[in-house]
Parts: structure tokens; C-alpha cells; sequence
């Protein structure tokens, strides 16, 4: 549980950071431009011993990881794009129930973990999306959209979400065999996420759209750092529970939803309104159907 809780840990970094960047004036798009290739050398870091990075494009998961690396940024961009213009509560809601696809493909496509559900943890997977609905909605909302974009906005980061967390699911399955390959793999992705990030930041540079600063860099190793470490501990944890995406991806999510709601509360002041905490109490609930047998086992 150590990865698990590892993983929630930095990805809720992650929105702290998104959280903070408009106070000091930070370009999102430029920090998550140069977060990866500062994930790369977090990933070099942290390579284990014996071992040493080299891109061997005659296997065929090095492609795969590289163009699952140019999903990564494009989901970045489109969360970032989307908290501008529809809002924090709309892009977390649809982020985190995006869920829903690795789960799914998990249990009808993969066949992964060992694992056969029950109605018990059926009912908990249903009401789990019940309860991330709930949790992040708000009946009002300073942010103003047309509903096509607001729509079309929130539809982009689920599907990106839910690709790309399935694609890292089927990754792990297929081409980490131990835990010794994790970082290697994982590094194969964040090049290719640094490779077109670094292209669309110089292009926006070019057209100038976008100025070099001191301070969007600085922003990007603060980004950069949870950002591997949040992907890194995740392929663990997928690991540990025997690449069961159906089990780990539902905790996964609540637990970043609760974390991100209890440091919103104490640190940024948030308001949580009762519909609010229903959901976030639902959450809880779901997490315990979900893994129940693992809970009483």
C-alpha cells in the first residue's frame, strides 16, 4: 500500500501546482512543456543499479512508449486548457471518471489480477462514479462556457484520461515483466513526452506566443519531480496487486479525490457544500466494495 499511497501523494502535488501557478503569474503550457524532460532526468535519477538508459527502437514497446509519451503532454495540455476554460470542477470530475475505462478494459479485455468481481464490487465500481460526480459538482460556478465547449472540453480530458491510463495498464502487462524494468520503460515514455513538448514550445516561441522565464522553469521541476514520481509509483502499485487495473485504478482515483478535497479545505480555503461531502462519503464507501475481499482478506 506504501506505492498506492505514494502515488496519490504526488499526483495531488501535481494539482497543487495548477492550483498555485496562476499567483506567480507561471505559463502553464511552458512548465508542462519542460516538466518532462525534467521527469527524464528524475527518471535517470532513479534507475537502478546495473542498469543504463538506451533507446532500442527495434522493440516494439519502445514505440509504443514513445507514442504514449506524446499522449501523456496531450492530456497535460487538454487538463490545463480545459481548468482555464471551464473550470477546476468540470476537468477533476472528468479526469477522475475517466477511471471508468481502464476498469473496464481490465475486466473484459485484459483479463488481469486474478481477480472475479462480485456484485458487491460491481455496485462499488457504479456507485464510485456516482460518488466523483457528486463530490465535484457545485451548483454554481464563476466560470462561464458555452455548453458545446464546456462539453466538448470535459470529453477530451475523459477519453485522453482513460487512454492513456489504459495504455499504461497494457504496457505494464506486456512488456514489464519485474519491477527492475519500471523506470526504464517509464523513461521511454517521458521522452516522447519531452521530444513533442519541447517541439510545441518552440514553435509557440517562434510565433510568440510564449517567452522564455526564469520562473516557468523553476515551475517545471516543481511540476516535473511529482510528475514522474506519481507515474513511477503507479506502475508499481499495478505491479504489486498483479497489473489488476480494476482494483488499483478505482482506489487510485478516490484517494486523489479525498486528498485533493482535504488539502484544498485546510490549505487553499475551499468551501465543500453538503452535496459535496456526500459524495466524498459515497467515495469512501465505494473504495470499501470495491476492495472488499482484499480489505477482509
Amino acid at each position: 500500500m506504501l506505492y498506492l499511497a505514494l502515488s496519490i501523494l504526488f499526483s495531488v502535488l501535481l494539482l497543487v501546482n495548477f492550483r498555485v501557478f496562476p499567483r506567480f503569474n507561471i505559463s502553464t503550457f511552458q512548465a508542462i512543456a519542460i516538466n518532462y524532460p525534467v521527469c527524464f532526468l528524475t527518471g535517470m535519477l532513479l534507475m537502478p543499479e546495473g542498469q543504463s538508459f538506451r533507446l532500442d527502437l527495434l522493440q516494439n514497446w519502445t514505440w509504443y512508449s514513445l507514442a504514449l509519451g506524446v499522449g501523456f503532454i496531450i492530456t497535460f495540455i487538454l487538463s490545463g486548457l480545459a481548468t482555464q476554460k471551464i473550470g477546476m470542477t468540470i476537468t477533476s470530475m472528468a479526469n477522475n471518471v475517466s477511471l471508468v475505462i481502464p476498469v473496464l478494459f481490465s475486466l473484459l479485455v485484459f483479463g488481469s489480477g486474478g481477480k472475479t468481481f462480485d456484485w458487491i464490487n460491481y455496485f462499488g465500481l457504479l456507485l464510485a462514479v456516482v460518488s466523483v460526480a457528486i463530490a465535484t459538482f457545485k451548483s454554481e460556478s464563476s466560470v462561464k462556457a458555452n455548453f458545446w465547449l464546456q462539453g466538448g472540453l470535459a470529453l477530451a480530458v475523459f477519453l485522453m484520461y482513460g487512454i492513456t491510463n489504459t495504455a499504461i495498464n497494457y504496457l505494464n502487462i506486456t512488456y514489464i515483466a519485474d519491477a527492475s524494468r519500471v523506470v526504464l520503460v517509464t523513461l521511454v515514455m517521458v521522452l516522447g513526452a519531452s521530444i513533442s513538448g519541447i517541439i510545441l514550445l518552440i514553435i509557440r516561441v517562434i510565433k510568440g506566443f510564449e517567452k522564455i522565464e526564469i520562473k516557468n522553469i523553476a515551475a517545471a521541476f516543481t511540476l516535473g519531480v511529482p510528475n514522474f514520481l506519481s507515474f513511477y509509483f503507479l506502475i508499481l502499485t499495478l505491479g504489486y496487486f498483479g497489473n489488476s487495473g480494476a482494483f488499483v485504478y478505482p482506489i487510485y482515483n478516490m484517494g486523489v479525490i479525498l486528498v485533493s478535497a482535504f488539502v484544498a479545505i485546510l490549505f487553499f480555503k475551499e468551501k465543500v457544500s453538503n452535496l459535496n461531502k456526500l459524495g466524498l462519503f459515497l467515495a469512501v464507501i465505494a473504495i470499501l466494495m470495491i476492495s472488499w475481499q482484499e480489505v477482509l482478506g
